[in-house]
C-alpha cells in the first residue's frame, strides 16, 4: 500500500468554533455582582456621608421653598412667626446652638446682621420679626412682602459654610 493512498481518506484537522460573547462565563456574572455590590456600597456611603454633613442644609431648603409656596395663603402674623422660627432653626444649624439660642429681640438682630454672608440689613428688614408674631391677626400684604424679602436673604446662609464653631452634625442636624 502506498503512503499517499493510505493517507487519503484522512481530512486536515478543523478550527475550533469561536467562544460566543453570549451569555458570559459564571466567572464573568461573579465579577459583576461584585461590581454592582462595591458600587451599591459607594453609593450608600457617598449618601451617607451627604446626609450627615448637608442634611440640615436640604431639610432648610425644602423648608424654605414649602414657606414660600404657603406665603400667600398666610396672614402677616403667621407668616412672621414661622419665618423667625425658621431663621433661628438656621442660625443654630450653622453656627452652633449655644452661639444664639438666647438671643433675643435687638441683640438677636444684630448677631443676624454681623453673620450674614450678603450684608443683608437684618437690623432694619427684620425688626418686625420683633413684634409682627405677639400682635393680633394682620392681613397685610405688606407684611407678606417684608417676609418675602427675609425668606429670599435666607438663600445666602443655606449656601454659606458653616462657621467653625458650630459642631458637627449632632447639633445640627435638626433644622
Amino acid at each position: 500500500m502506498n503512503a499517499t493512498a493510505a493517507l487519503g481518506p484522512l481530512r486536515d484537522i478543523r478550527g475550533l468554533d469561536p467562544m460566543p460573547w453570549w451569555p458570559p462565563a459564571p466567572g464573568w456574572w461573579l465579577l459583576a455582582l461584585a461590581g454592582l455590590a462595591v458600587l451599591l456600597a459607594l453609593l450608600w456611603g457617598w449618601h451617607r456621608w451627604r446626609v450627615k454633613r448637608l442634611g440640615w442644609r436640604i431639610a432648610a431648603r425644602r423648608e424654605l421653598r414649602a414657606l414660600r409656596r404657603r406665603l400667600p395663603g398666610l396672614d402677616g402674623k403667621q407668616a412672621a412667626a414661622e419665618t423667625s422660627e425658621l431663621i433661628r432653626r438656621i442660625a443654630m444649624a450653622r453656627c452652633g446652638r449655644a452661639a444664639c439660642a438666647g438671643l433675643s429681640g435687638e441683640a438677636w438682630l444684630a448677631w443676624l446682621a454681623e453673620r450674614d454672608p450678603q450684608g443683608f440689613d437684618w437690623r432694619r428688614e427684620g425688626r418686625f420679626l420683633l413684634t409682627l408674631p405677639y400682635a393680633p391677626r394682620v392681613d397685610d400684604p405688606a407684611a407678606r412682602a417684608q417676609v418675602a424679602r427675609l425668606l429670599a436673604a435666607l438663600g445666602p446662609w443655606l449656601a454659606a459654610p458653616d462657621e467653625p464653631s458650630a459642631p458637627a452634625s449632632a447639633e445640627a442636624g435638626h433644622v
